[in-house]
């Protein structure tokens, strides 16, 4: 009987909940990217990289920092990088004072197709967060997911990703 109980008390563990909740917010989620990226012939993965470089001053970002920054291995980052290349949406330059090190720098043409996707990317955010939410539980919600991406992605960029008005969110609005 006892160990019916155990088994019984361990599936019910809230955190069980909490895990499952955020599995399932972020497969909503990624569904709602990828509806909003439909047509516009950009993966989830590459627009990751356009987003995260259209929002970094200079619209660049050093080939370490993006990899790092982005959901993807050093060999995806690659990849993608590749693809964007060749569709004439990133550079990737070489540093003129570290010659082992590589930047990833948006285009015209990349910069372009990131400000075609954000109308209806934007209207899914509010559709989905940001009206679901005030303004007092977006700024928890945004805090909160930080603290739990610094906890199971320490090297992630504590900056990236900010919201508007951070000061540390990178976006380099005069050249935009």
């Amino acid at each position: 009987m006892d160990e019916l109980r155990a088994t019984r008390d361990l599936l019910a563990d809230d955190r069980l909940t909490v895990m499952g909740l955020v599995l399932e917010t972020q497969a909503g989620l990624r569904a709602l990217v990828e509806a909003d990226l439909a047509g516009h012939d950009v993966t989830p993965s590459a627009f990751d990289v356009l987003i995260r470089l259209a929002r970094s001053p200079g619209h660049r970002l050093r080939m370490t920092e993006l990899a790092t920054q982005t959901t993807l291995s050093n060999s995806g980052l690659t990849r993608v990088v590749d693809r964007l290349l060749e569709a004439g949406c990133v550079e990737r330059v070489r540093d003129r004072e570290d010659r082992r090190v590589w930047w990833a720098v948006l285009s015209p043409s990349g910069l372009a197709r990131v400000i075609a996707v954000l109308p209806g990317h934007l209207e899914s955010i509010d559709g989905a967060i940001t009206s679901v939410l005030d303004p007092d539980e977006l700024e928890a919600f945004a805090s909160a997911l930080r603290k739990v991406r610094a906890a199971v992605r320490p090297d992630a960029d504590p900056a990236s990703a900010g919201l508007a008005g951070d000061k540390a969110d990178g976006i380099d609005a005069a050249a935009i």
